[in-house]
């Protein structure tokens, strides 16, 4: 079974938490693009596998961001329970509560959803992940942060609520598949200085 999300101090500190990945998210179109006033862009296939291929520093194989110059962002996770969290902060005791409830962790359209990870902790690391298919090295060098459409795909005030909470950017250092079930955190280690002041440097601005 999973274990509580933040029970342990990932980075330097861990060497086995099982967790599961609750959704995977790979999309070709870039959905919540442009003014959220528009709406989103229509998209007729899957978005939503039950396992996807990795590439290693390209990503997910049919992804939006695979084979793109944005490698250190190809792969982004979050935990659903973020978005619990979020639901529990802008509709309970809510007076006009928003109309679609529950929210869904899936539209925030982060590649991989969890549930009993503690994502945001895994950020500035290189970490592991066995989703029953073999061990997948990734670094994660910045956060995966909100936009303004988390008001328009959630409620009023999950952009700013979001802040910190929305998940992580991460480059695969290996080429595997990722399934939904059952999963392992491994081998987590913090990047050293260095290595992220390099790595940033040269990031591309988003």
């Amino acid at each position: 079974m999973p274990g509580e999300i933040g029970r342990r101090a990932y980075p330097g500190g861990v060497t086995t938490t099982d967790f599961a990945i609750s959704a995977l998210v790979v999309s070709p179109l870039r959905r919540w693009d442009g003014r959220p006033s528009d709406g989103p862009t229509p998209f007729d296939g899957d978005e939503h596998p039950a396992s996807v291929r990795v590439r290693a520093h390209k990503g997910l194989v049919g992804d939006r961001y695979f084979g793109t110059r944005f490698t250190y962002a190809a792969v982004t996770f979050i935990a659903a329970e973020k978005i619990a969290r979020l639901q529990q902060q802008l509709v309970d005791g809510a007076l006009f509560p928003p109309e679609h409830v529950p929210f869904d962790p899936r539209d925030a359209r982060r590649n991989v959803v969890t549930q009993g990870l503690d994502v945001d902790a895994l950020v500035r690391t290189a970490f592991t992940v066995d989703a029953g298919h073999g061990p997948i090295r990734f670094r994660s060098i910045t956060p995966a942060n909100p936009c303004a459409w988390m008001n328009q795909v959630y409620a009023p005030g999950a952009h700013q609520a979001l802040r910190g909470h929305a998940g992580i950017r991460c480059e695969p250092l290996d080429g595997g598949q990722i399934s939904i079930g059952p999963a392992r955190l491994l081998d987590v280690e913090p990047l050293t200085d260095d290595e992220l002041r390099r790595r940033v440097s040269t990031a591309p601005i988003t």
